[in-house]
């Protein structure tokens, strides 16, 4: 397995304990800081990971490492569920997206529940699909995490994750190194009150087992069908696998 990088590099706190006090910090300016550093790609990256579901027409969709709901609600807006149900470490995280279903009046399709991602509060053979944006990176043990997504999901159920990667072509590699190195921390530092979240991105990523490695870990998991696709100079991939 990969090294463990932890948001505050303290080894008398798990590193799920301190995720979930770094989400609960920058909760406030996650959405905006999370649109301005990637000057809103983000947001037609989220749009093509959903699209991966659509020929599959899910109904029962679980949504981990929810955070403030972005993911969840564009796929109630393309794929139309039955229900969402979005889980998270962070209650400060929920505490936002709770806002925003409220605020849209979305109740009834769309459910939040404090949980942990390596050991979600669901039975088996429960949804029909499982969707994780930007939050494989920041689990304590992806090899558990895998397995539970892949003991929750349904018998021909697909799991869609959304994670950054490491672009490995000349300029993209050297541009994208000191954007995510000095940029990113930086503007954190300015608008967050939390500054180490935002040198964390960089460490994590870099620590993240991407492309192959990633779909490894997926077969080991028990998916099946597993892909990947680069998107944007390989800045950030989609992976897909089958129950």
């Amino acid at each position: 397995m990969s090294e463990i990088i932890t948001p505050y590099q303290d080894q008398q706190v798990a590193k799920k304990a301190q995720v979930a006090d770094m989400f609960n910090n920058i909760s406030k300016t996650y959405d905006f800081l999370n649109h301005f550093l990637s000057l809103g790609i983000d947001i037609i990256w989220r749009k093509k990971a959903i699209n991966e579901l659509k020929k599959d027409n899910p109904q029962q969709i679980l949504d981990v490492a929810t955070g403030t709901g972005d993911f969840a609600f564009e796929a109630l807006k393309i794929l139309n569920p039955e229900k969402i149900v979005g889980v998270d470490i962070s209650q400060g995280m929920l505490d936002i997206a709770q806002q925003k279903i409220t605020k849209r009046g979305l109740g009834d399709k769309f459910e939040i529940k404090l949980g942990d991602s390596e050991k979600l509060p669901f039975e088996a053979n429960e949804f029909d699909a499982v969707t994780v944006a930007y939050g494989v990176r920041n689990f304590e043990n992806l090899e558990v995490g895998l397995a539970d997504i892949h003991r929750v999901l349904k018998s021909g159920g697909k799991a869609v994750i959304l994670e950054f990667s490491k672009p490995k072509a000349f300029p993209i590699k050297q541009l994208y190194n000191f954007y995510f190195s000095y940029v990113t921390p930086g503007i954190g530092k300015l608008f967050s009150k939390d500054a180490r979240a935002y040198s964390y991105l960089p460490e994590s990523v870099a620590a993240f087992p991407d492309g192959e490695k990633f779909v490894g870990l997926m077969q080991k998991a028990g998916f099946k069908n597993t892909k990947y696709r680069p998107l944007t100079f390989g800045i950030c991939s989609i992976y897909t696998g089958v129950k």
